[in-house]
Order: structure tokens, then sequence, then C-alpha cells
């Protein structure tokens, strides 16, 4: 049940901000949303994203698995890991869950999360069905893993769909697999990934829309390609329960730059941010290499 003055919040919201629209889907030039509620002063813990490694862990590469990369992590000096669900091996039993758990431990790391594919704009269906049964499993697994956060995707328009009820597929979905969550005491983290997800606009539209307390933001600074791609990060920060960081930005040109770590750091130390900054690397240099250089330069920009 969403708490009382956060849905007289949102009643206000819908009352008396301005309505923009994106996609056909009303949304507002403001946060539609009151900031995460967080004790005591911003706090960073550092983890790196499984899929940063994803060209050494794809299928059918032995040489290579999650127990090397979350070696590698400890050898980093990572508070955590973050096991993304594509990397491993089928099928996934109890067992290997609990062996990977029992290393991470043993490391002294964390499960900082997890992350899986879905799209939940399929409109009601076998293919619609299969996707949140997907996310329902790995709720379950990550549970099991000691994961508290599952960084999941919203979808995309289909066939004949408009985009308003597209929004709602989604709005729908999240929430059913919301409530399955909390029963496991998992929270599912929306990224800003393209589709409806594209633009800060977007993105406050559904999580203005989705009613549960095991909810939030996957603020990936990467992801945003506006003229003002720190300002839109700014916007949403207040709302992340979790954070991935690309070592570039681009914007509507399309050109890499270098992040901004200092001037990220400043954004979600504003945002009262308390929770784990896990390093997303997509650059074609080897991730064994560069990975560790990226860490030291986070952890130099976040203690600052």
């Amino acid at each position: 049940m969403i708490p009382v003055a956060r849905r007289e919040f949102l009643r206000q919201v819908s009352l008396f901000c301005t309505a923009a629209t994106v996609g056909g889907v009303s949304t507002t030039s403001a946060p539609a949303l009151d900031p995460i509620q967080r004790n005591g002063e911003s706090k960073f813990k550092f983890s790196l994203a499984a899929y940063s490694y994803r060209n050494l862990l794809q299928d059918g590469n032995s040489d290579f698995s999650l127990t090397d990369f979350i070696d590698d992590c400890a050898r980093m000096q990572l508070e955590g890991t973050e096991l993304t669900s594509y990397y491993f091996l089928e099928p996934v039993t109890h067992d290997t869950l609990r062996t990977l758990k029992q290393q991470c431990f043993r490391l002294g790391l964390d499960v900082s999360g997890t992350a899986v594919g879905n799209d939940f704009g399929f409109p009601p269906g076998d293919k619609r069905d299969q996707q949140i049964a997907h996310l329902k499993r790995w709720i379950e697994y990550a549970e099991i893993l000691g994961a508290p956060v599952i960084r999941v995707f919203a979808g995309h328009v289909k066939g004949n769909s408009t985009p308003q009820e597209t929004h709602q597929l989604i709005v729908s979905g999240l929430e059913e697999c919301c409530e399955y969550a909390g029963q496991h005491g998992i929270f599912l983290a929306l990224e800003n990934h393209g589709g409806p997800t594209s633009t800060a606009d977007g993105l406050l539209a559904l999580v203005r829309d989705v009613n549960s307390p095991w909810f939030g933001v996957n603020l990936d600074t990467g992801n945003f390609h506006s003229a003002d791609i720190y300002g839109d990060l700014a916007r949403v920060a207040p709302l992340a329960i979790n954070v991935q960081v690309k070592v570039v930005v681009s914007g509507p040109d399309g050109q890499k730059r270098p992040t901004d770590f200092r001037r990220l750091a400043r954004i979600l130390r504003e945002a009262n941010y308390r929770g784990y900054i896990a390093l997303e690397y997509e650059e074609p240099a080897d991730p064994r290499e560069a990975c560790p250089i990226y860490v030291e330069q986070l952890r130099d920009a976040f203690s600052s």
C-alpha cells in the first residue's frame, strides 16, 4: 500500500504541475515523486557489473566464469559484485547460487545486485507471461544469492499498441513483479534504458505510476543522451536505489566524452544517495586491465 503522504504528494503533482507528453504519455517537467527518504549523510560503496566482462563470460567460453569474475572483484578491493543473470550457465540451480554466495562471503564481498533482460511491452499472452515468469524466477534466485536488488527494464511498443497502452502494460507488469519481489524482500530498480525510459521525463512517468514500496530507479549514467545529461541525472538521482556508472557519456551528437566522475559524485551526494556505485564498463579495452583503473578513479572522485 502506498503511504498516505506519498499519495497526497502525487495528487498534488497531478493537479498543479504543468503537463507535457512523451510518446503520448503524460509527464511533468519536474520530478514526479518525492525523494526516497534516507537516514544519515550520503554513503558510497563500490561494485562491478559482470556485464563489464561480457566478452569473457559469453556462453561457451570455458576459460572464464563468474567465479573468476568474483575473484577479480575481490582483487580490486571492491565491497560488492553485481552478478548479471545473463552469465549464469543453464540450468541455474540452487546449489550453484549458494556456491557463488559462499565464495562471495568468504572473499568479503556483498552480492550488490543482479540484472535481468525483460520486456513488459508485450500484450497479454504467452510472450508476456514468459517475461513475467522469468523475472519472478530471478526474484527467487536473488533471494538465495542475497542480492537485495534486481536491475530491470521497461519494454517497448509492440505491433499496433499505442504508447499509452504500452505504458499501462509496463506499469502493470512491474507492479505484479514488485508485489512478488516484496514477498521475497527484493527491490526492483528500473533502468533508464531506451524506449519510454530513454528520457528523464519518460522514466519519471513510469516511476510515478508504479505503486510499490519495493520499487525505485537504477540510474545508469551513460543512458541519457540529451543536451543536459547531468541535469537529467540530477532529476532522477533522488529516486535511485542502485547506480551503474559508465566511463563515457554522449549527447545528441553521439560523440563520446569521458564521464565527469566528480560531477556525478556531487549529484549523488546532493541526492543523499546511500548505496552501491557499480562500474559498468562497455568500452573496447580489456576489462581486466581497464576496470581496476576506473575503480580507483571512482573511489578518488567519490571520496573528495
